[in-house]
């Protein structure tokens, strides 16, 4: 990189810290907990929106689809696509119980609905799912692109990575994040298109993007299929038809509807209309993500690109293709979002270890002040471990595949005791307990034991064991109490006009894209 695209990369970061912090300025002296978990709900939809991908895509999108667009080919958008129709079910289904019941995290939900036993153990978890596999695998492949361009050690950049978020995060909590979301993400994007112009025009020999596309459809056809042959070695991924219909929607209703760290963008919003129009305008931006984070890993695989492993094809993009001067604005809206994720993640790190274990269990009558401080001294600490821990992660090849793998093992168990939870009245504690208790070892039982079973047909499968474990339980279980089944009115369900036109809009495109590319 040269000189200029150090300057602007300076600038950027810059620019996003002083907005972050002169943005989120309380006028009163002492901010309250409502709004540094929450931004005291004052969100318009496109900051949820943009919020909601900001914190989504990451490192983990850029670096890792790209490196599985590599590897894999168009495919691996299923998860973008697929998501998009999730952010719909979850808008529509699963925000206005939440949102009804009055709640801020996933903890007190199930706390709400079962039992402190069950919100125990899953903040637990939350905790440890989110600093040992999520923040150390953002900050690793964020350090990877920084090794690969500037030549900085892995550990330098790793801790760079911490510090940047540090100064406009940990202070300052949700409504810093969700203020710099939405310049990030219009970076993201533009910075984005950019840089798969570029990579495509390469492909055609710089004689425009038409003929670039035109190029790998002629010279790389396979890689250009949605649906995977079994013949195909990343069948194991994305297993056919089910990779659509099956296991990737289990990962996504958690993913979207039952994870900290993107719902609580939505708890944030000014109201459930807002929320919702957030969570579509989510789901657009989704729809047009593959082309920013997939297209360029298909291109370098075009372009033979020497590299060691797949979750370098970005970073070889970046380094042999892009200019100088655009080069430094995609890197730095690179980086601005490997930061928004971490922050992101932090921030209902925070939230689930001082809301959820923190005032119930050590300081019941926690001042708000003290709530504070004790959400950004968790955050510190949770960013000191994933510092730690993040160099260990050198030896996996595709680590977006080692999220979506390690965190299927939990994924269909809090799935399925948030739909029954939700949905069926008779579900009792034990057995959504049990459906917790019991989530891993089904999962790593199917994994170890079935060995050659896609992961996602596993966690369709684990879904289905585990689902008929709280079933079998709950109707067995005569002496508990049902008086914590939910009582939802069919009301709060509905959505208006346009939300319901812009669903059918995304539903038309999905289908047409896996028309043309079956």
């Amino acid at each position: 990189m040269g000189n200029l695209d150090i300057i602007i990369f300076v600038v950027y970061g810059i620019i996003i810290i002083v907005v972050g912090n002169w943005l989120a300025r309380s006028k009163s002296k002492e901010q309250s907990s409502a709004n540094y978990f929450f931004a005291n709900k004052s969100l318009p939809w496109f900051l949820v929106g943009s919020s909601i991908i900001a914190a989504n895509i990451s490192a983990e999108q850029f670096i890792g689809m790209s490196g599985s667009g590599f590897a894999i080919g168009l495919a691996i958008a299923t998860y973008e696509w697929i998501a998009a129709l999730i952010l719909i079910v979850v808008a529509k289904y699963f925000l206005p119980v939440f949102i009804e019941k009055k709640i801020f995290t996933m903890p007190q939900f199930l706390a709400l609905r079962y039992d402190n036993r069950i919100k125990t153990i899953l903040a637990i978890f939350w905790l440890s799912l989110f600093i040992f596999v999520n923040l150390t695998s953002i900050l690793y492949l964020g350090a990877l692109a920084l090794k690969s361009i500037f030549g900085i050690k892995l550990i330098y950049g790793i801790v760079g990575l911490a510090v940047f978020s540090l100064l406009y995060t940990i202070v300052n909590g949700l409504k810093a994040i969700a203020s710099t979301d939405i310049i990030q993400v219009f970076f993201l994007l533009v910075g984005g298109f950019i840089t798969t112009y570029f990579a495509v025009n390469s492909v055609g020999g710089n004689t425009g993007i038409v003929n670039g596309f035109e190029t790998m459809f002629a010279e790389i056809p396979e890689k250009f299929h949605m649906i995977i042959k079994k013949s195909d070695p990343n069948y194991f991924y994305l297993p056919g038809i089910r990779a659509i219909i099956g296991g990737i929607w289990i990962a996504g209703i958690y993913y979207f509807g039952a994870n900290q760290y993107i719902i609580q963008k939505a708890f944030g919003a000014k109201s459930l209309k807002e929320a919702q129009k957030g969570m579509i305008f989510a789901g657009y931006l989704k729809m047009i993500l593959p082309f920013v984070v997939v297209i360029p890993g298909i291109a370098a695989f075009a372009l033979s690109a020497d590299i060691a492993k797949p979750d370098e094809a970005f970073p070889w993009i970046l380094e042999n293709i892009v200019p100088a001067g655009i080069k430094g604005l995609i890197f730095a809206a690179l980086i601005a979002a490997i930061v928004s994720s971490f922050s992101a993640i932090i921030n209902s790190t925070s939230t689930i270890f001082t809301m959820d274990l923190y005032k119930p269990y050590i300081n019941k009558n926690a001042s708000e002040k003290r709530l504070v401080a004790v959400g950004r001294i968790s955050g510190i600490v949770a960013m000191g471990i994933a510092v730690i821990v993040a160099p260990l992660l050198g030896s996996i090849d595709q680590a977006f595949q080692f999220i979506q793998e390690y965190t299927g093992m939990i994924s269909p168990g809090v799935t399925a005791i948030f739909v029954f939870g939700m949905f069926w009245k008779r579900t009792t504690s034990t057995a959504a307990l049990w459906g917790t208790i019991l989530s891993i070892p089904v999962s790593a039982a199917l994994k170890f034991m079935i060995p050659e079973m896609p992961f996602l047909d596993q966690m369709m499968v684990s879904f289905l064991i585990i689902s008929l474990i709280i079933v079998i339980i709950s109707l067995l279980d005569k002496k508990e109490e049902q008086s914590k089944g939910l009582e939802l009115s069919r009301k709060i369900f509905r959505t208006d006009k346009t939300f319901n036109l812009l669903s059918i809009v995304i539903i038309i495109i999905f289908s047409a894209i896996y028309i043309v590319f079956w």
